[in-house]
Order: C-alpha cells, then sequence, then structure tokens
C-alpha cells in the first residue's frame, strides 16, 4: 500500500503571501542603490551604487550604455536628484563601466559570490527598461557559461549567467539579484529574444580590484577548467565536493616586465589552490591576483607530473595604467 503525500492547508496558501512579501522587502531595500544614466539628455540604462575602497560614490554599470564617443552624462537617484557623472574607466570586452558621481549618503549594494549561483535558483532584476523607473522582473538561473579564457595579458575571464528574467532596453547595467537581495550579476543583453545574460559579480569585482591599483596584473598564462577524477582528488586530498580544477594551456609573453613568461608556471600544470582558496575558474583566480601587490608572490597547490607540489608563483606587473 502506498502513501499519498499531503499538504498542509494552513501552510500551502501561506507560500505566495511570504514570497511576495520578501521580494517586496528585497524592492525596497535596493531601490536607493539603483539608478537611471542618462546619455545626452536621452535615457540609455541603469547603473548600480557599488562601494569601492570604502567609498560609495561609485556607480557600476554596462560599457555599452556609456560607450567611448558618450559625452554628458547624468544620473537620476530614487530620491530625486540629477548628478553629473564622470567615466573612470570601461572595459569593452567584459562590457563594464565605472561612473563616479559627487555626492553624499549614496546606499550602496550588497555583494554575493556569484561563483555560488545554481541552475533552478530564483533571480530578480531591476532596473530601467524603456524609460520606466524601478521596474522588477522575476526568474531562474538558466545556467553559466565558463568559455575557454586567457589570463593572461590583463584579459579578463569572460562568463555569463543566463536566465529567464524579462529585460528591455534601459535593463541594461542594473542589478540581477538572488533571493537574499544581493547582486550576483550586472545585466547585459537579451540572447534569442528571451535568454537574459549577466556579467557575474566576481567578474565585476576582480575587473575593479585591478582597477583600484590603476594597473591590471596576470600570473601570464592561459587556463582551462577540467574535471579532477576522482583518484587525483583523493592524492591531492580536495575531497569529493572539488570536481575541478585549472589546466595550464599555454604561456602568455604579453606586456610583462618583470617575470619570464607563465611566472614559473609550466603548461600541464593543474592547479588547485592559490593562497590557500580553492581556484576552479579563471574567475576566482583572477580574483586572488587582482589583490596581490607588484612585489608578491602567490602560493599555489598544483599538480605536475602526477605529484602535488606547493610552488611560490611570482605576480607579473603589467604596464600601468594611466
Amino acid at each position: 500500500m502506498t502513501q499519498e503525500a499531503t499538504f498542509s492547508p494552513v501552510i500551502a496558501p501561506m507560500l505566495p503571501d511570504a514570497f511576495s512579501h520578501a521580494l517586496m522587502q528585497i524592492v525596497n531595500r535596493v531601490q536607493p542603490s539603483i539608478v537611471q544614466v542618462v546619455k545626452e539628455g536621452r535615457g540609455a540604462g541603469t547603473g548600480i551604487v557599488w562601494k569601492i575602497d570604502g567609498h560609495d560614490g561609485f556607480i557600476i554599470t554596462n560599457h555599452h550604455v556609456v560607450p567611448d564617443d558618450a559625452t554628458k552624462i547624468q544620473v537620476h537617484l530614487s530620491d530625486g536628484r540629477s548628478l553629473d557623472a564622470k567615466v573612470i574607466d570601461r572595459h569593452k570586452k567584459s562590457d563594464v563601466a565605472m561612473l563616479s558621481v559627487n555626492a553624499d549618503n549614496l546606499q550602496a549594494v550588497e555583494i554575493a559570490d556569484s561563483a555560488s549561483l545554481r541552475v533552478g535558483e530564483w533571480v530578480f532584476a531591476v532596473g530601467n527598461p524603456w524609460g520606466q523607473r524601478g521596474v522588477v522582473t522575476a526568474g531562474i538561473i538558466s545556467g553559466v557559461s565558463a568559455p575557454k579564457t586567457k589570463e593572461g595579458n590583463g584579459e579578463l575571464p569572460i562568463r555569463y549567467i543566463k536566465s529567464d528574467v524579462i529585460l528591455a532596453p534601459g535593463n541594461s547595467g542594473g542589478p540581477l539579484l538572488n533571493a537574499d537581495g544581493m547582486v550576483v550579476g550586472v545585466n547585459a543583453m537579451v540572447f534569442g529574444g528571451d535568454l537574459a545574460v549577466s556579467i557575474p559579480s566576481n567578474v565585476v569585482s576582480s575587473w575593479i580590484a585591478g582597477l583600484s591599483r590603476r594597473r591590471q596584473i596576470s600570473l601570464g598564462i592561459e587556463v582551462e577548467t577540467v574535471d579532477l577524477p576522482a583518484a587525483l582528488r583523493q592524492k591531492a586530498g580536495v575531497g569529493s565536493k572539488r570536481d575541478s580544477g585549472l589546466l595550464v594551456v599555454a604561456l602568455e609573453t604579453g606586456e610583462l616586465k618583470e617575470q619570464p613568461a607563465g611566472s614559473g608556471l609550466l603548461i600541464g600544470d593543474l592547479l588547485l589552490d592559490a593562497a590557500g582558496k580553492s581556484i576552479d575558474d579563471a574567475t576566482s583566480l583572477l580574483d586572488i591576483v587582482a589583490r596581490k601587490d607588484r612585489e608578491d608572490s602567490l602560493r599555489m597547490r598544483l599538480v605536475r607530473g602526477g605529484n602535488v607540489l606547493t610552488l611560490d608563483v611570482a605576480v607579473a606587473a603589467l604596464e600601468h595604467r594611466e
């Protein structure tokens, strides 16, 4: 005899109300951190108040919202203020840009670790589609792409979050939020008519970390994410939950000034940890590297020739950026 599953007649009707209440709380909390970005007097997109080096007068948006030919840029705040904005820097390949405004009491968003996202997770988008302020849409994570990426020459690893939240012109540069109301991505585009594409928060944070030192840094390598066989996981002591590492597939010369290509790493090295933290994609590695100083070395654990090694890898600095 089988027993049918039963549901509480009291709890089940509460679920939609609880969900709605939680969403309203998220929206109310983040709205002051969402701005409208206006280019040459026309609505262009959305921006996010982002705390950088302890300061909250910065706005993150998309490169295509404030392209190189953009001149007069303003941001409209939720409290009704309109402020002139200055472009601090842009990165066309990853489609991110940083603006600064002269204002006090801006409320920065909380940033989450985008590497923890999972397919099926609820996410929310807030933006200004078609010039309408503060529009909210909901959806789920459909996938996270991690194509082959260069970690050399100061290039950012390009990785995208895919979801089914509804985006429209004017949403670009707005936040993709998790169920806790924290930013996991910056909304960028719609692909194929109904697939929303967002830039992971970790990619944005890595770019910002490089800018904060007015330079970009690199280990001078090209890496790919590969699976870790069970035997190798056991030998490396990484546990059953760890199923991937970074394989060095090429050495880059680029503009490195102080270290030979590869900075001591060899093609075929399988990278496991850097500075005591697990690395399973180029984004996580760059996030660690971007926080190192020119004189530093980076302690890495890797597999070479079937043996697990610990190696102090020299951090190579690229040219300073003006």
